[in-house]
């Protein structure tokens, strides 16, 4: 079966519409969504028109769900060095994580705004495609074992490039740490400050009502072609307040019209029409 002509079915009976995904990606985890559940192409069509559970599997097994506490470590120093100066003179900032998975980029965004001190002015949101990633991100509970290796590796990174002073971290005044049953789970103080919500980048209009001083993006729109893109561009763009900042993945950056929208200027890109702006 044509995965184009699946795609039509999937959008035509769930709220779900991948129809402008990258092609490459999508047929590859379509495929690899019927060869993990052993679906014949009449099973697969069968739960895609009645298996409400399946559906939310297969978003699960479509989308991207690839994450880690301090993913990319040497961002967060440079990220944060730019950005102070303009967090600390405000008495209060929006965040937005879009496509924020798990929640493990959440909350590691969050343990390094309280070390700022600057946690208890920010307003933080995260919304995802999936409603179980979303669960997720509310527990705030992940493997210990795979992010041990992250957490010292940030750490290595805070020691050579310290934010405002700070070059260590005591993770345990934001985990309880379970080594034993290999889990650590965010204190109530952090899985309290979030709030979450479902949204799909792809056919939703913006999830929120307010502006944003910065929205989170990264990992996502890789997966996207350009004409998604794009929309999702414009979406962030209007969704920002003047000099409000994006922050994409390493693998991913603006081109064409978008370049004149906004700067860049290390990882981050300001919103700005001017071109000989100066970020301060």
């Amino acid at each position: 079966m044509d995965f184009k002509h699946y795609l039509q079915v999937l959008k035509e009976h769930t709220p779900y519409d991948f129809s402008d995904y990258s092609d490459n990606s999508i047929n590859r985890r379509i495929q690899k969504v019927v060869a993990d559940n052993n679906l014949s192409i009449e099973e697969l069509l069968d739960k895609t028109r009645n298996d409400k559970g399946f559906i939310e599997r297969l978003v699960e097994g479509i989308t991207v769900n690839t994450t880690e506490l301090f993913r990319d470590p040497e961002l967060w120093p440079n990220f944060y060095e730019r950005i102070f100066p303009m967090l600390k003179g405000k008495k209060t900032f929006n965040i937005w994580h879009a496509g924020c998975s798990s929640g493990m980029e959440v909350y590691s965004n969050m343990i390094l705004l309280h070390e700022l001190g600057l946690l208890d002015r920010a307003r933080i949101y995260a919304t995802d495609i999936s409603a179980n990633m979303l669960r997720h991100c509310k527990r705030g509970s992940y493997q210990y074992q795979f992010n041990k290796k992250q957490l010292s590796s940030f750490k290595r990174v805070l020691k050579k490039s310290p934010i405002n002073g700070i070059d260590d971290i005591d993770f345990s005044k934001y985990f309880d740490i379970d080594a034993g049953n290999d889990k650590i789970i965010a204190k109530d103080f952090l899985r309290n400050k979030v709030e979450v919500r479902q949204h799909d980048l792809v056919k939703d209009d913006a999830a929120f009502y307010n502006k944003f001083d910065i929205i989170f993006c990264r990992n996502v729109l890789i997966y996207f072609n350009a004409k998604l893109q794009s929309k999702v561009y414009q979406m962030f763009y209007n969704q920002l307040y003047p000099k409000g900042i994006m922050i994409l993945g390493n693998h991913e950056s603006l081109t064409g019209f978008y370049n004149t929208k906004f700067k860049k200027s290390g990882p981050v890109y300001i919103k700005t029409n001017a071109f000989n702006f100066k970020y301060q």
